[in-house]
């Protein structure tokens, strides 16, 4: 059992890596995939007011200010120290692994559908991928940590949705492409596992 899950994860790393080189070489072709200009098609139908505060509330939670108190307060009051460092460093990680993608591949972002003004290059989405390393990786460690079964579902599933909430707000609010979002989580995937296979045994002992 333990082997065909150690199996299963590399399998999906391994198909993450594959749809992100293939999303990227049809970034490289072209400005707008044919995919960012369908969803885009559907998202305006959907905008209104309420919907739109909604969105804007949920990228917050993406937003680097917002995840670097997160990561503060982790190293300030989780009693166990190490889980704090792990946070931290792995908001770092992935922060600074976007820039120096976004910096090579220099998409620019989209301009013709945008509800807030955003700054810097599109792909892949910062907060996408940022939050998808960062609150997975707080995921893991309530899975691992918390003993309360039922808790630890229900964190754990929030924690998971939240991510993919907020790459779909970044689409919503017209700062980033659908490839960028989805470019973002695949890539985030990837890391994040081996992020946790990196820090596994120190958190089973801890």
């Amino acid at each position: 059992m333990q082997k065909t899950k150690k199996v299963f994860k590399w399998v999906i790393l391994f198909i993450c890596i594959l749809a992100f080189i293939g999303i990227l070489r049809e970034v490289f072709k072209q400005e707008t995939l044919q995919m960012d200009k369908i969803v885009y098609q559907h998202i305006v139908n959907l905008r209104q007011n309420g919907l739109t505060i909604i969105m804007m509330a949920i990228t917050n939670f993406g937003a680097p200010y917002f995840l670097i108190t997160i990561a503060l307060l982790s190293i300030i009051c989780i009693k166990d120290k190490k889980i704090g460092i792990w946070i931290t460093l792995n908001l770092i990680i992935s922060a600074i692994l976007n820039v120096l993608l976004k910096n090579l591949i220099q998409r620019p972002r989209p301009q013709e559908y945008r509800l807030i003004e955003e700054y810097g290059y599109s792909f892949p989405s910062g907060h996408s991928m940022v939050s998808v390393a960062f609150y997975g990786l707080i995921a893991y460690l309530i899975w691992k940590k918390l003993e309360n079964k039922k808790g630890r579902y229900i964190l754990s599933t929030i924690f998971a949705i939240l991510p993919i909430l907020i790459g779909f707000s970044r689409i919503y609010l017209g700062v980033h492409y659908t490839s960028d979002v989805l470019a973002g989580l695949l890539l985030s995937v990837s890391y994040l596992i081996i992020f946790t296979t990196i820090i596994k045994s120190d958190v089973e002992k801890s």
